[in-house]
């Protein structure tokens, strides 16, 4: 059963090892959903739920409102990303001498674990109708990285410096938005 402090526990030891040993712990979360769900409780909003940071290792709780985009960004740091509920669609970007192009893509659904390099570029998508929920473990502090991070404009795909309370906001507005369907 997923127990929330002995998940951190395995994967603040489990960074010292590296990208593969923080797979590893997070896909044997992953594949117990409905443990991860009673643990950490169904979600009820969008948003950044901050389970552990640190220098050398993050984990939060992504959860990404129905049908919501986050724009292009990377990390400068490894990521392992794994699924519990819903689906997380991931498009890969490759630096151009004109800014970023869409390189690849993919999908990631319940129990599929991903993996990130420290020099990704990606964008997400939450392409279904209901909550999608995610491990993300970054080999890193997230939210302080040590070298700056990157966002780019999801129209002009103009590069400009990361900035959390635009991710914070992306949430925010997604899930306003999901809610007035509701309503209507």
């Amino acid at each position: 059963m997923f127990e929330k402090a002995q998940f951190i526990e395995d994967c603040k030891r489990a960074v010292a090892e590296g990208q593969k040993a923080v797979r590893e712990v997070v896909a044997e979360a992953v594949s117990d959903p409905a443990g991860i769900l009673a643990a950490l409780g169904e979600p009820k909003h969008a948003g950044i739920d901050l389970l552990h940071k640190s220098d050398d290792v993050t984990v939060i709780n992504f959860v990404w409102a129905p049908c919501m985009s986050l724009i292009p960004h990377n990390h400068q740091m490894f990521a392992a990303i794994g699924i519990y509920a819903g689906r997380e669609d991931n498009v890969f970007w490759r630096r151009t001498d004109g800014g970023i192009e869409a390189a690849g893509a993919k999908s990631l659904g319940v129990g599929d674990v991903g993996t990130l390099g420290r020099d990704i570029i990606h964008s997400v998508l939450n392409p279904i109708e209901k909550m999608s929920c995610a491990l993300h473990v970054y080999g890193g502090n997230f939210f302080d990285p040590a070298e700056p991070r990157s966002e780019w404009d999801h129209e002009t795909l103009a590069e400009r410096p990361w900035n959390i309370e635009t991710t914070r906001r992306v949430f925010s507005e997604a899930e306003g938005r999901y809610n007035a369907y509701r309503a209507s």
